[in-house]
């Protein structure tokens, strides 16, 4: 009997998020025989000076979706709204019988330290419900709730913006994934999400953000000396599981080379 597919989650707090960062390393995971899923914590209703809240984030579910069919992946979104992300119980819970219901192996999410608070409360989050999880006295408080996880899964954090904390200090990776033979379809993905150019435009003074994607690609790149690359960090704290399965997985050893 064959192995069944290593389930693989990517889960940041907006549309778009999974795209600057990961979605080059998610193509490769999906081209080994991973499941992929990509979720996002909010709608992205604050992202727009053109449209209300609802329907802005009717507008980037449907792009959000558009870019994980790209992959083949499923798409769900939490529906926290943006700006108002914290770890508190509630928001916990929440996550945790997400967990407990997509049942992922691996997991791509936020760092610690970002631009903004949704991304770093997305990561607390996250981080903690995989601890969280797998302990079956541990109740959601939903109706029909999924059962714990086996175990914790193995947790990955995806670059922050620009490589930068908060401060604008450098935070490097542990290794990076050349993405160079997936990096049109990244590209590709990043293009579904076309409400969020006058957004940007407005917000943060970025009028292609096409470009932004592909010079921190290829920032990184340079790093290992390959055209386009993402960075990752494995979260290293007790009693998270080591070992480095996403590398195994796309067949690199995160220095530019095979293995």
């Amino acid at each position: 009997m064959a192995d069944a597919p290593v389930r693989v989650l990517a889960i940041h707090a907006h549309p778009d998020d999974v795209e600057f960062q990961c979605a080059g390393t998610l193509a490769l995971l999906g081209r080994a025989g991973c499941h992929l899923t990509i979720a996002t914590m909010a709608p992205g209703d604050c992202g727009s000076v053109e449209h209300d809240a609802e329907t802005i984030a009717d507008i980037r579910r449907a792009e959000a979706r558009a870019a994980a069919d790209l992959l083949g992946a499923e798409y769900h979104c939490l529906e926290f709204r943006d700006l108002s992300l914290f770890s508190d119980d509630a928001s916990r819970r929440r996550v945790v019988e997400f967990l407990r219901r997509t049942r992922p192996d691996l997991i791509l999410t936020a760092p610690p330290a970002d631009y903004l608070a949704d991304h770093e409360a997305t990561h607390l989050l996250v981080r903690d419900s995989c601890f969280i999880a797998p302990i079956p006295n541990y109740a959601t408080k939903q109706w029909e709730p999924a059962p714990a996880l086996e175990r914790i899964p193995l947790l990955y954090l995806v670059d922050p913006l620009e490589g930068k904390d908060r401060e604008g200090n450098p935070v490097p990776p542990d290794f990076l994934v050349d993405v160079t033979e997936v990096f049109d379809l990244k590209r590709r993905m990043l293009e579904c999400h076309a409400s969020q150019r006058n957004w940007l435009l407005r917000q943060h003074g970025i009028d292609e953000y096409l470009v932004s994607q592909e010079h921190w690609s290829r920032h990184r790149g340079a790093e290992i000396g390959v055209p386009y690359a993402e960075g990752f960090r494995l979260y290293k704290g007790h009693p998270y599981p080591q070992g480095n399965r996403l590398l195994e997985l796309v067949g690199q050893d995160g220095r530019g080379g095979t293995r």
